[in-house]
């Protein structure tokens, strides 16, 4: 059988030890400490309710950029898309105008009429 001097010294009695200090002196330390930790615990909980709302403010500024720059792409790419048929449009019109010049004849694309045998009748 271990001897009470060994006791003492196993790592079981000196957990046991601390473990009843600690229990016996947290609530004598919390009760002293109390004035200054809760004005310490405020001041804390502040700053961290403050740094909240500005991490939510700029949340919501990129967001808001965020937003302005898929509209700005958006309407580049409406107006890009817009572009081609006019250009398409302006470069018929070019073609249109440079065989007027030259002295040919030529209808639009768009309004040219189909050939069919009456057509071919008056034109002789």
């Amino acid at each position: 059988m271990p001897s009470v001097d060994d006791l003492l010294r196993s790592d079981l009695a000196k957990g046991l030890a601390l473990g009843i200090g600690a229990a016996l002196l947290i609530p004598v330390a919390a009760t002293a400490l109390a004035p200054v930790l809760r004005p310490m615990a405020r001041t804390a909980l502040k700053a961290g309710a403050l740094a909240f709302e500005r991490g939510r403010e700029t949340v919501a500024e990129l967001g808001e950029m965020m937003e302005d720059m898929l509209a700005e792409t958006q309407a580049e790419l409406r107006a890009a898309r817009a572009e081609v048929p006019a250009a398409a449009a302006a470069a018929a019109e070019t073609a249109a105008e440079a065989d007027t010049d030259a002295g040919v004849a030529t209808e639009p694309a768009d309004t040219v009429a189909p050939r069919d045998a009456a057509n071919e009748d008056h034109a002789a």
